[in-house]
């Protein structure tokens, strides 16, 4: 009997990337799994592939800046399973430009309300039954962005500070009452988020030289063992734990290596 079984997991960003493969796992392990994004159709597809394997499963639409969609999110799942045992927040958008390409409306507004405020908002409306049952888990999909700040991922980077304050804050106030709390912070992977952050050459150039063949399978699947061996922190590959030691012990150098990348690819285009 897998530790897992006839838990409950509502999972934010199920419709693709790290959420859906997630999803399979947590369903082939005997959860029940609520999908919850915005893309319906993809949701109702991956729940009847779900089904048909064998597993249950539900797909409800919800845009997680929306608090009142949200509210139902959480209300219907409580309504139909009575509790939430795991929390997978997944949802997330990104951007890879210099700063001043970023636009206001999609790549600061939208891009923190999905990645930060909407993920503290699900959470929000989550944690007082857990609370109230005294056992839980909360699983936030942070980023080694959410640990170093490597330049044209600025807006992206600072949610993913903020989520990992909030992982942080908030692990220290529900742990003592049976709640546990845990962060992801995976390096780049291959996933459709990667094809939708936007495209640039300094970016291509400096991931090429961090060459990591991380799939979205692999993250996933290390989702499932935090959710069976709770942690307070996974960074994955391991070996980005010694570019985050070396960032916090040597930032000078560390900025004095990204001076000379900016300065090499930086330009400011007219026609851009």
């Amino acid at each position: 009997m897998s530790k897992l079984e006839n838990k409950v997991v509502l999972i934010t960003g199920a419709s693709s990337g790290f959420g859906e493969d997630a999803a399979l796992m947590f369903a082939a392990e005997g959860c029940r799994v609520v999908l919850a994004a915005r893309r319906i159709d993809r949701l109702q597809n991956l729940a009847a592939k779900i089904q048909d394997a064998g597993g249950e499963s539900i797909a409800i639409p919800v845009d997680i800046v929306d608090l009142a969609e949200v509210q139902n999110l959480v209300q219907t799942t409580l309504d139909l399973y009575g509790q939430i045992d795991i929390l997978f927040n997944n949802a997330g958008i990104g951007r890879v430009d210099w700063f001043e390409y970023h636009t206001p409306e999609r790549d600061i507004d939208t891009l923190i309300n999905v990645n930060l405020i909407g993920l503290m908002q699900v959470t929000r409306e989550v944690v007082p039954y857990m609370l109230a049952r005294g056992e839980g888990h909360i699983i936030n999909m942070v980023s080694v962005a959410g640990l170093m700040s490597p330049p044209l991922i600025a807006g992206y980077s600072a949610s993913k500070f903020g989520v990992r304050a909030f992982t942080d804050v908030l692990r220290r106030e529900v742990a003592p009452f049976g709640v546990k709390v845990s962060g992801i912070y995976p390096g780049p992977a291959s996933t459709e988020f990667g094809r939708h952050i936007g495209k640039n050459v300094a970016y291509a150039s400096l991931r090429s030289k961090v060459n990591v063949h991380m799939t979205s399978k692999y993250v996933a699947s290390r989702v499932i063992d935090v959710a069976k061996r709770p942690r307070r922190m996974l960074i994955i590959p391991w070996w980005f734990r010694i570019f985050y030691i070396f960032d916090t012990l040597f930032p000078a150098v560390m900025d004095w290596i990204y001076y000379y990348y900016v300065r090499k690819y930086h330009t400011l285009d007219e026609e851009k």
